[in-house]
C-alpha cells in the first residue's frame, strides 16, 4: 500500500513497496495536499496495475501523458513509468538524483543514511543543487575536490570522495550518465592518526566519577569497555539481550544483523544496577537520555570538562578504539574484531594504535641474551609495565548472592 506524508516543511512524498519487492520513496516537492492525493491515487492504480498485469486505466494513462518531465522521470525512476523515447537525461538534476538514490536504498541504517545525506549537502553546495547531472565533468569533480579540501581534512575529504563516486557510480548504471566523473578522482588515506587518541583507565575512571548517575556512567562503560557504538548500539541494547547466565550481551547492529560480546567486569556492575531500577514494562537499559533533544556528545563534553580534563578528538569513536587496543593485546585479532563488531583491516587501519604501555612493556622486559647472561648497566632494573588493561580500575564484583543480579524490593 502507498502512502502519502508531508513534512513539516510542506515537502511530499510517497513510500510504497514495489510489486517486485523493494520499497521506494517518490518525492513530489512542495505541493498542496489535494495534489498530493490526486498522484497517490495514480500511484496505487498504477502499482495494481503492474502486480495484476494488466493495463492502468485510461484516465491513469492520460494523467501520465500530462505530468511534467521532473515528476515522469521520478516516476521512471521508482519503477512506476516506462522511459519516454524523448526524455532528455539533461533533465535529471543532481540534488533530484542523489536524494532519490538515497531514498530508494530502504535497508540502509539510520547513521549510514545520515551519512549519505551529509554527502549529498558537500557535494549540492560545491557543484549546485539544479545542476544537470549529465553536465558534470571530470573538471567538475577535481574541482569540487580542491573546495573540500580547503575546508576539511585529507582523511574526511577521502571518505566523502569514496561516497560521491558511488552516488555516480549508481548514475551510470541507470543509463543517466554515460562515465563517472569521479572514477579517476583519488581521495587520499580516510586515516587520520592526528585524531587518534587513547583514553587511558585512569582518565575513563576521572570521567566515570564525573559522571550525573549511573546511567551516563553506563553510557560511557558501554563504549570504554565494551567497545559499543554510541548511541546506536547504545541506545539499542535491550534488558532481554543480557544473558546473566553465560556472561554474554547480544548487541543489535541493525535491525537484522547482531553480534555477541563478553560481559566484561567493568560493566557488569553498572548493567545489575540498570536491571534493578528498570520500571516494570521496561524494553531498554538506558532509559533517561533516548530523547531527539538529546545530545549524548554534548553531554559528554561537559562531563569531561567536569572532570578536570580535555576533550579528546571524536569522543566516542576513540573510546571504542581504545578498548580494541587493550583486547588485542590479550586475544587473537579475530576474536576481537568479532566483539567489537569490524573488520582486521578496518581495526589495524583506523582501531588500533601503539600506545605508552606499548614502550614502557619494550623497556622493561629484556630480552637480549645481554640482559640474560646478567650484563648491568648504569639504568636500575624497572618494574614490568601494567598494561591498559590491568591498569588502575576499581572493575565492579559480582554480587555473592548468585549470578542472577538481586531485584529491588519494589519489583523492577
Amino acid at each position: 500500500m502507498a502512502h502519502l506524508s508531508i513534512d513539516k516543511n510542506g515537502r511530499a512524498q510517497i513510500q510504497f513497496r514495489h510489486p517486485g519487492g523493494k520499497r521506494h520513496t517518490l518525492r513530489l516537492g512542495k505541493v498542496a495536499k489535494r495534489l498530493g492525493e490526486s498522484v497517490l491515487f495514480r500511484v496505487r492504480e498504477i502499482i495494481a496495475a503492474i502486480r495484476t498485469g494488466q493495463s492502468v486505466s485510461a484516465e491513469t494513462a492520460a494523467w501520465l501523458g500530462t505530468v511534467t518531465p521532473q515528476l515522469y522521470d521520478r516516476l521512471v525512476r521508482v519503477g512506476l513509468a516506462e522511459p519516454r523515447a524523448d526524455t532528455a537525461t539533461a533533465d535529471v538534476t543532481l540534488d533530484d538524483f542523489v536524494r532519490d538514490y538515497i531514498d530508494g536504498r530502504a535497508k540502509l541504517k539510520p547513521f549510514t543514511r545520515r551519512n549519505l545525506q551529509q554527502s549529498r549537502r558537500m557535494l549540492v553546495e560545491r557543484l549546485g543543487a539544479r545542476t544537470p547531472l549529465r553536465s558534470i565533468t571530470p573538471g567538475d569533480a577535481d574541482r569540487f575536490k580542491e573546495k573540500m579540501l580547503a575546508d576539511y581534512s585529507v582523511a574526511t575529504v577521502g571518505r566523502e570522495i569514496i561516497r560521491v563516486r558511488q552516488f555516480f557510480k549508481a548514475a551510470k548504471r541507470q543509463g543517466l550518465i554515460d562515465a563517472n566523473p569521479f572514477e579517476d578522482v583519488k581521495g587520499g588515506s580516510q586515516a587520520n592518526e592526528s585524531r587518534a587518541h587513547f583514553v587511558t583507565r585512569q582518565v575513563a575512571q576521572a570521567v566515570l566519577d564525573a559522571c550525573p548517575d549511573d546511567e551516563w556512567r553506563l553510557i560511557f562503560a558501554l563504549s570504554r569497555f565494551g567497545g559499543l557504538r554510541c548511541p546506536s548500539e547504545t541506545l539499542g541494547l535491550k534488558l532481554q539481550d543480557i544473558d546473566w547466565a553465560a556472561n554474554k550481551i547480544v548487541i543489535r547492529e541493525s535491525k537484522t544483523k547482531t553480534r555477541t560480546i563478553p560481559m566484561f567486569p567493568e560493566i557488569r556492575g553498572l548493567l545489575e544496577r540498570a536491571f534493578d531500577a528498570a520500571p516494570e514494562g521496561a524494553e531498554y537499559v538506558i532509559q533517561r537520555y533516548r530523547g531527539a533533544n538529546c545530545n549524548l556528545r554534548t553531554q559528554l563534553l561537559r562531563i569531561i570538562s567536569r572532570a578536570g580534563l580535555q576533550a579528546w578528538p571524536r569522543l566516542f569513536h576513540n573510546l571504542r578504539a581504545s578498548r580494541e587496543t587493550e583486547l588485542v593485546g590479550e586475544h587473537p585479532i579475530h576474536v576481537v574484531c568479532a566483539w567489537i563488531g569490524n573488520s582486521e583491516r578496518v581495526a589495524r587501519r583506523h582501531y588500533l594504535q601503539v600506545t605508552e604501555a606499548d614502550f614502557e612493556k619494550a623497556t622493561s622486559n629484556p630480552t637480549s641474551p645481554m640482559h640474560a647472561e646478567g650484563r648491568t648497566g648504569p639504568h636500575a632494573e624497572k618494574e614490568t609495565a601494567v598494561s591498559p588493561a590491568n591498569a588502575n580500575y576499581t572493575a565492579v564484583h559480582v554480587p555473592s548472592t548468585g549470578i542472577e543480579p538481586v531485584t529491588s524490593s519494589s519489583g523492577g
